[in-house]
């Protein structure tokens, strides 16, 4: 089979297109024959590289991927070969007791597909059944693809951990990413007020037509909490999602007293400073989370194919044009998700 790879870090020119044998699948698991897969920043960061990183070569990255079952492994029940599917890319174990409790992105040997585990840049994969979502018939796999990782991850941060509630209001510093599009979108599904902090008019549009109400251009505003402060009747905002973290000083003003700052990931830097004055004297609450669990994915995902939870796509490549679209990704020019073409 076809599969994007590479044999060691570097920028977007070690990915290479090679041919590699096609897995079969164990006991339990389905063999999908990938249609699409969709680009996260998690891919550009297992592609440089980080200290402790421990990978197999060649590794393939990306975690996102739909398409459907050809070949069932010994004793799976209820899928049939031809089905159309999403992958959810939070691997638990199923065993430990995270898992049983349904907390699988606990689990004692949690993996990530692209990260830990070979991912989705290849026309085809293993997976135990678990981590399989039954798409509508027809349904867009670029679509399926694109919202997997970002939309678990919002979900499980803005509505399982945080609560999110109807008439809130929610602050997204960053108006393109897909977690910040993501979590645009959920926050209004659930009746919340949206502000979105963004760095330019054409990133700021794209956070409008996901529904977004208050659009603040921080190259205009570069002390942004200010506006926040008048968009709220100097109240603030209840929820604030942060995934830069070197903006956390911001978001902490931002944020109203006894309210949430929600983070996922660090864009911006894994060490900075915080003023710890902010956090106890606003009584705030930092709340942090990774991916989502089986349950968090089957609910966001079946918002998605029913059409209640819009999905941003920007440009699709063809699988081995892989090096192209990660430069797009690292230079910042999408406007919602890219995707990679596979099969037909």
């Amino acid at each position: 089979m076809k599969a994007i790879v590479f044999h060691q870090h570097g920028g977007a020119e070690v990915l290479r297109c090679e041919e590699i044998p096609t897995p079969r699948p164990a006991p339990g698991e389905a063999l999908l024959q990938l249609r699409a897969a969709a680009l996260n920043r998690l891919d550009i960061w297992v592609r440089n590289g980080w200290e402790g990183i421990r990978l197999g070569y060649p590794h393939i990255p990306g975690a996102d991927g739909a398409g459907k079952i050809v070949a069932l492994g010994e004793g799976v029940q209820g899928w049939q070969v031809g089905e159309e599917v999403s992958l959810n890319a939070n691997l638990g174990c199923g065993e430990c007791q995270a898992c049983q409790n349904g907390q699988d992105n606990l689990c004692e040997r949690w993996q990530l597909l692209g990260e830990t585990k070979p991912g989705t840049y290849c026309e085809y994969i293993r997976l135990p059944v678990r981590q399989l979502f039954r798409l509508p018939t027809g349904f867009d796999p670029h679509i399926a693809a694109a919202a997997g990782l970002t939309y678990l991850t919002a979900w499980h941060s803005l509505v399982t951990r945080a609560q999110v509630q109807a008439g809130q209001t929610v602050l997204v510093v960053g108006a393109s990413g897909g977690v910040n599009t993501a979590s645009i979108a959920i926050a209004k599904y659930k009746g919340a007020k949206v502000i979105v902090i963004g760095g330019d008019r054409q990133k700021l549009s794209l956070a409008e037509s996901l529904g977004a109400d208050v659009l603040i251009d921080r190259s205009a505003e570069p002390a942004w909490h200010k506006a926040v402060y008048a968009a709220t009747q100097k109240r603030g905002a209840d929820l604030v999602v942060d995934n830069v973290g070197t903006t956390f000083p911001l978001s902490f003003r931002a944020t109203r007293k006894g309210g949430k700052i929600l983070t996922v990931g660090n864009t911006g830097g894994a060490i900075f400073e915080i003023d710890n004055r902010f956090l106890f004297s606003k009584h705030l609450s930092l709340l942090g989370s990774t991916m989502g669990t089986r349950q968090d994915y089957a609910e966001v995902m079946t918002l998605v194919t029913t059409g209640k939870l819009p999905v941003a796509l920007d440009v699709s490549f063809p699988l081995c044009q892989a090096e192209q679209a990660h430069q797009r990704l690292e230079a910042g020019k999408q406007q919602g998700k890219i995707t990679l073409s596979i099969t037909p």
